[in-house]
């Protein structure tokens, strides 16, 4: 009997731990100026067939994304992306063009010389919405998939994750350089991606009916065309069993997007056992999680941040740190904590993306050279 016990709590143990799986966009660009380029045919045409499965087209020509399968480890996570990273870079060149993992174009063309949208109808309908608000470079995320046991407590998991995800969106700012020039913000991405009238900060729900019924409120609004369209920094998925958080830029670098991956994951984890313990998530005002993404935006890791627990500001590495010691004990759960301390040790030491960006044009004083820094980065 002891081992029938034995094994129903292993069972139990292995349904605790949530899947993660991560979706990243990379921009394609002409090697001689930097330029975005539409060179997402050529390019797909060159993907090896057993990656095929897990790349497809984007927004615009100049745009790529991968997907990683779910699963439980960041070991087989890591080695998804790099597998995809690389064969993606490898396919790239053979067309032609480099890939970049970055947020936006760091080098041209300016927005009305863009490349032209993928044909997709769906694509074709969002410019005939949006206008002008759609064209630019490419605008290029990361979106982190955990599993969640259903949507009624996926709603009460966004609740959670509110006042902690302005940290996370300060831990991938990747796009600080735009048409050539500085723009002095980590994530010019962010600035570019709120112009899309979808996107913000999760607002307060109440339940898994009210949250059917805003986004249905927001489609016959006219300000979505679908429910694929809600572009809140979380959401749940409209197509699998998942949160979906979407704040930050495509990560730089592998390990980047991997501490990022195991943060959330982490966060979950503890909205969930908050959720079961009925301690209740800490409401935030709207405009003041409008103030901390935009001050994640703008100073990354190396600046300031706004604190939502405690309020005023603090340098942004001591929230983080807060958020690590928040998420430990599920980190370890997960066995993710060595990985982690590693990884966000490294990100102390060499910073964000876009402070990297910076340290190669500081030194080099050339815009090609921070593109070749981004493609070898983006190799892996």
């Amino acid at each position: 009997m002891s081992e029938l016990v034995q094994e129903a709590a292993e069972r139990d143990a292995d349904r605790a731990l949530l899947t993660v799986g991560v979706e990243e966009e990379f921009l394609l660009v002409d090697p001689a100026t930097g330029a975005a380029a539409e060179a997402a045919e050529a390019v797909l045409a060159e993907v090896p067939p057993d990656l095929r499965g897990q790349v497809q087209h984007e927004f615009l020509t100049s745009q790529i994304e991968i997907g990683s399968p779910p699963g439980l480890q960041l070991d087989a996570l890591s080695h998804s992306l790099g597998m995809l990273r690389s064969g993606l870079s490898e396919a790239a060149e053979r067309a032609g063009f480099q890939m970049l993992a970055v947020g936006t174009g760091p080098a041209g063309p300016p927005d009305d010389n863009s490349p032209a949208i993928f044909d997709d109808p769906r694509f074709h309908r969002m410019i005939e919405r949006y206008g002008m608000v759609s064209p630019g470079p490419g605008y290029n995320g990361m979106h982190v998939h955990v599993g969640i046991p259903g949507p009624e407590i996926g709603i009460e998991v966004l609740n959670h994750l509110r006042p902690w995800l302005p940290v996370l969106h300060a831990a991938t700012v990747n796009s600080p350089f735009y048409n050539g020039r500085d723009t002095g913000y980590g994530s010019w991405r962010s600035v570019l991606w709120n112009r899309w009238p979808p996107v913000g900060p999760t607002p307060w729900l109440e339940s898994h009916t009210h949250y059917l019924t805003l986004v249905e409120q927001l489609i016959d609004s006219g300000m979505l065309l679908d429910e694929g369209m809600l572009y809140w920094y979380a959401r749940l998925s409209s197509h699998l069993p998942t949160v979906e958080i979407r704040i930050g830029d495509v990560c730089l670098s592998i390990d980047d997007t991997i501490l990022v991956a195991a943060l959330i994951r982490g966060l979950v984890s503890a909205a969930l056992e908050d959720i079961e313990a009925g301690r209740p998530a800490l409401p935030i005002e709207h405009h003041l999680l409008v103030a901390a993404h935009w001050r994640a935006s703008h100073d990354g890791l190396e600046g300031i941040a706004c604190d939502l627990f405690e309020g005023g500001t603090h340098p942004a590495w001591q929230l983080m740190r807060r958020l690590f010691e928040r998420v430990g004990p599920h980190l370890e759960r997960h066995g993710d904590l060595e990985t982690v301390t590693y990884l966000l040790g490294r990100l102390h030491t060499h910073g964000t993306g876009a402070a990297r960006q910076r340290s190669v044009f500081t030194r080099t004083g050339e815009m090609s050279q921070v593109i070749d820094y981004l493609a070898t980065q983006t190799r892996g």
